[in-house]
């Protein structure tokens, strides 16, 4: 019988060892290490595998994915290629010599680190990735390394909440000055996971919040990520003086999209719970409509506000933060795609549209709101699956302004109201096409010059060549077929659909919802009211 902790020991060994991978991207100069150093000070620990990604540009090539492992010492090099859309090659000897800058760069920053790491039995590993998305390639190793810790720099930070959210590792972000915003693991294992494994190595926060935060995740209690809009006593108006903790002083580190001079978005800390914090300079004339929109809206499935603030020289408007990012990187990005099923986009349909909806039918005290840039880039996605319709700068109110005993005028102002509505559902149409194809419609680039996703794939679901624009990336189970072809219908109806139909035979948005839901009775209701369509609709039906 072996003795008592040889088989621990034994146990030990045989499990697989944990790794910390520290990602850092070229456009960082004098703080691109500093991710490096944070780790090995705070979070690894003896034994330990550190894998540090090295994201650079595409080395003057477009569209170029190129992983290069190093290893440390330099003895493991492997290499791959893939030219995965533009059919462009790449140069042979001008991307040797561009690796091997990058190479020697790479090893003279890190080779400080090489030491400090093999003194402490940690194993050091290597890899560069030349164009490369840093989502997909983090959560590619991510998914092979057993990682404890994702250490991000500060330029790599916009995408911690989904890398989060695919991996569920303790996430590290970096603020600069040996800051770093803490996200603690899921399941609260890994040793030193958690942002309470952090206290006892010094790691300073960088606001009440997180130390909060950290505060749950030591006692084993998950942060309350119940969004801060539904919360009682939101929204309401901050001072400049609350952003200003909120957002760590509007740091650098906290910009999530810069426009000019900090005129942007950043992101912060609120209550807990993260949210983003959207800048206007003073003159911005459409701040004022769309705070006044924003505050006479609340529901599920939109960004909801949690606050503004005005003062002399700048505004500002507080949202949720989104933590999953956009639908539109999430169908760009190749891991994420895969995890958005169909049953899960026609769920995203149905939510959009069911915002769509209330919009437009049920805001109709002041008047009935049009969106007016629906579009895969302004849906967001948070935590628990829920999706919501995001920026309404463009958004507009068909409020009636009297005169209604002038007849002309009412016909002409109902008019332009049924063309704005037509605006929305139309661009709805595009949104479902993204979702059947899983393509950006800003993005798309298949076909040659001026040719847009719709001019591509609107033919082909037209004579019934569904299979052509289903998104292959997602694997059909049993009912999926149904699903898709009810997102075919409404997507052919709503760009189909004539905008200057006769007065009460306009497309509204409640028969595209009921055409989405497969509803048979709306079906129906829908034939005699769109012949034309119907017609388009019966020759693209799955056979």
């Amino acid at each position: 019988m072996a003795p008592q902790g040889q088989g621990a020991a034994s146990r030990k060994s045989l499990a697989p060892r944990e790794s910390v991978i520290v990602v850092m991207h070229s456009n960082q100069s004098k703080r691109d290490v500093e991710a490096m150093d944070w780790a090995l000070k705070h979070v690894v620990r003896r034994g330990d595998n550190v894998i540090v990604l090295g994201v650079i540009g595409g080395c003057g090539v477009k569209n170029i994915c190129f992983p290069f492992n190093m290893g440390m010492g330099f003895s493991a090099i492997w290499e791959r290629i893939d030219c995965s859309t533009t059919g462009q090659e790449p140069r042979p000897k001008e991307l040797a010599e561009e690796i091997e800058r990058k190479k020697q760069q790479c090893q003279s920053k890190l080779q400080p680190f090489y030491r400090r790491c093999k003194k402490n039995e940690v194993n050091l590993e290597v890899k560069l990735t030349f164009g490369c998305c840093p989502i997909k390639i983090t959560v590619e190793q991510a998914q092979n390394s057993n990682p404890r810790w994702i250490i991000l720099d500060s330029y790599l930070k916009k995408y911690k909440m989904i890398i989060y959210n695919e991996v569920g590792c303790n996430i590290a972000a970096m603020k600069g000055n040996d800051l770093a915003t803490l996200i603690p693991s899921r399941n609260g294992q890994g040793g030193t996971s958690g942002a309470a494994s952090c206290n006892k190595l010094n790691v300073p926060h960088d606001d009440d919040s997180s130390s909060t935060a950290s505060r749950q995740a030591s006692a084993g209690q998950s942060p309350a990520w119940y969004p801060v809009s539904w919360r009682s006593g939101f929204p309401r108006a901050f001072s400049e003086a609350e952003l200003e903790a909120i957002t760590h002083g509007f740091s650098k580190e906290n910009i999530v999209l810069e426009v000019r001079d900090g005129i942007g978005v950043y992101e912060g800390m609120l209550q807990g719970c993260p949210v983003l914090v959207r800048a206007f300079a003073g003159n911005d004339e459409r701040f004022w409509p769309t705070l006044k929109i924003l505050s006479r809206i609340h529901h599920r499935n939109i960004l909801n506000l949690v606050g503004h603030c005005c003062t002399a020289t700048n505004l500002f408007l507080l949202f949720d933060y989104p933590c999953m990012g956009n639908l539109e990187i999430n169908l760009l990005v190749d891991d994420l795609a895969k995890n958005l099923p169909w049953k899960a986009r026609w769920h995203i349909a149905l939510d959009i549209g069911g915002s769509l909806q209330y919009l437009h039918e049920e805001c109709v005290t002041d008047g009935a709101i049009v969106h007016l840039s629906v579009s895969s880039s302004y849906v967001s996605l948070s935590c628990g699956s829920i999706t919501m319709l995001a920026y309404f700068a463009s958004a507009r109110v068909l409020k009636d302004e009297g005169a209604s005993n002038v007849d002309s005028r009412t016909w002409r102002r109902n008019e332009e109201h049924d063309e704005l509505i037509a605006v929305d559902i139309h661009d709805y149409g595009v949104l479902l096409i993204e979702l059947i194809s899983g393509m950006s419609a800003r993005l798309f680039q298949r076909q040659g010059v001026g040719q847009s996703l719709i001019d591509w794939a609107l033919p082909l679901l037209e004579k019934g060549s569904i299979d052509d624009v289903l998104d292959p990336r997602v694997v059909e189970e049993m009912n999926d077929s149904r699903m898709i072809q009810q997102l075919v219908n409404a997507a052919l109806l709503c760009l189909r659909s004539n905008p200057s139909a006769s007065a009460g035979h306009c497309l509204s948005m409640s028969q595209v919802l009921a055409v989405v839901r497969g509803d048979h009775l709306a079906m129906t209701k829908r034939r005699e009211l769109f012949p034309d369509v119907n017609r388009k609709l019966q020759s693209s039906s799955v056979q």
